[in-house]
């Protein structure tokens, strides 16, 4: 299980170094990506939460970055498509997020493991959905198949895979912070303090 970023390939962006991405591939977040790849998810994440009010004159190149910013920093509710990505070593399935529950709300699988119920993640043609039966969390790629492959773990399983999950991100969080105080100085605190709000976790002490 693996926190995972939804990436586009970034088309003549120049504020900071950036890797370079296929169009909705995933990037898996941990303490152990390139400073471009670090770049390219930042981008990534303020881009999803560009704010554009109708009127505004488009910047000078030197408000770029504030103007590209503004929404990461400004807005209450960040979103970042994505979400947790689940792959079945023995069989090759691989359970990737849908639509409707964006890396933001990571924290859902917490709830559904402890509540029980159905989680959905998408809608037609991609439906994946996770289903919690007794001591089994059986998470079926695509519910508009009736021959989709499913994965089955034990609740125990979850929980454990949640917690690297966890690890995971807050790797990446210490990471990013490094970054931005590398490549964004004016901006490190609070580009640091609202990745770690998307994800719900503390700010990292650098």
């Amino acid at each position: 299980m693996q926190p995972v970023l939804e990436m586009y390939a970034p088309d003549g962006f120049d504020l900071w170094p950036v890797a370079e991405f296929e169009p909705f591939g995933f990037l898996p977040l941990s303490g152990g990506l390139s400073p471009a790849e670090v770049g390219a998810a930042v981008m990534c994440i303020a881009d999803y939460n560009t704010t554009d009010p109708d009127g505004e004159t488009p910047p000078e190149p030197a408000a770029a970055l504030d103007w590209f910013l503004r929404g990461l920093l400004t807005n209450e509710a960040l979103i970042a498509a994505g979400g947790l990505r689940v792959t079945d070593r023995a069989t090759g399935a691989t359970f990737q997020p849908g639509c409707c529950d964006g890396l933001e709300e990571w924290r859902d699988w917490h709830r559904f493991v402890e509540d029980g119920g159905l989680l959905g993640f998408g809608h037609p043609p991609v439906s994946p959905i996770a289903e919690h039966f007794g001591d089994t969390v059986r998470l079926t790629v695509n519910a508009e198949l009736s021959d989709s492959p499913v994965i089955e773990l034990r609740v125990t399983e979850v929980r454990d895979l949640l917690t690297g999950v966890e690890r995971d991100l807050a790797d990446f969080l210490a990471l990013a912070a490094d970054w931005s105080s590398r490549n964004l100085p004016g901006h490190s605190a609070p580009v640091t303090a609202a990745l770690a709000r998307l994800v719900d976790l503390p700010v990292p002490t650098m």
